[in-house]
């Protein structure tokens, strides 16, 4: 649905995308992950059309969203810093979106306003998470066919973060809307997604469902060696206890810890925040460790 095909786009002397490409299936709720300055706001202008590729190709259910109006009112887009006109409320949004996308859903409109009220007044005197509430009605009642999500519930409460996460799977569930979230919250995002991509210096290092990326490194604690034949991405000692991350199926691992019978060991899946620090820690982000 949603596809970036070796995409370079270059600032002067800086590549903030090197020949990127990025693939979301329709109907997908997709994770984009990277540390600052990896390029995920440049990934999403590309995507939303703002920005148009100094080579590749970006296309929206195979159709470029480079210069066409058409394919961009397909997409709800929703930036980690609002903006909305300087003195405009929300019912001066409201009657902005409604004009601008066609058909806009009214009743869900009004139903969001009552589960989830919001003072009168200029959106710019809001809260940040205010407008992150504003944003999230107006967008939902638009019913776009894809969403791309800019750090979606930074400046929620926890009970609202749930709430606006339950809305957007609720849009998937019933329309097969396509989502793509970035955010440094990667512990709601293993909640949710179902593909990941992980960036850096305008690189893709790894996109793959989320089942296949859990599914393909694990965590080993064992006393004793590892066993041969395995990719090791970090090991750490304590007393007699290894514990090491290997590049490795879980039952495979397993499987060949047995067969050495070890006076103790255990296989562990890894979460996704723990993937991300690993497979970055292999291209010089390891985590260091600073003396005083």
């Amino acid at each position: 649905m949603l596809e970036m095909k070796n995409v370079t786009k270059i600032f002067g002397d800086f590549k903030a995308l090197d020949d990127l490409s990025l693939h979301v299936p329709q109907g997908s709720v997709y994770g984009l992950v990277g540390p600052n300055g990896a390029g995920k706001t440049t990934v999403i202008r590309h995507l939303t059309g703002i920005y148009q590729p100094d080579s590749g190709s970006v296309t929206v259910g195979g159709q470029p969203v480079w210069n066409d109006p058409a394919v961009k009112e397909r997409i709800g887009y929703i930036s980690d810093e609002i903006f909305y006109f300087p003195a405009a409320t929300l019912e001066d949004m409201h009657q902005f979106y409604r004009q601008m996308f066609e058909p806009f859903d009214e009743a869900l409109y009004q139903k969001l306003k009552e589960i989830f009220p919001l003072p009168a007044g200029p959106i710019r005197r809001f809260s940040k998470g205010m407008q992150k509430q504003a944003a999230f009605h107006l967008t939902l009642a638009a019913r776009p066919e894809v969403m791309i999500l800019d750090e979606p519930v930074d400046g929620l409460d926890p009970v609202m973060r749930r709430q606006v996460m339950s809305l957007i799977l609720d849009q998937v569930a019933e329309r097969g809307t396509t989502v793509l979230i970035s955010s440094h919250n990667l512990r709601e995002l293993e909640d949710v997604c179902d593909h990941v991509g992980i960036m850096d210096h305008g690189k893709m290092l790894m996109e793959k469902s989320l089942a296949d990326m859990q599914g393909g490194t694990v965590k080993l604690q064992i006393v004793g060696d590892a066993p041969a034949g395995f990719e090791i991405l970090h090991e750490s000692r304590s007393g007699r206890l290894n514990t090491y991350i290997l590049r490795g199926g879980c039952q495979e691992v397993r499987d060949r810890c047995e067969a050495m019978d070890p006076a103790y060991f255990d296989v562990l899946p890894l979460s996704l925040e723990e993937i991300f620090i690993y497979e970055l820690g292999g291209v010089n982000y390891e985590v260091k460790k600073s003396v005083l």
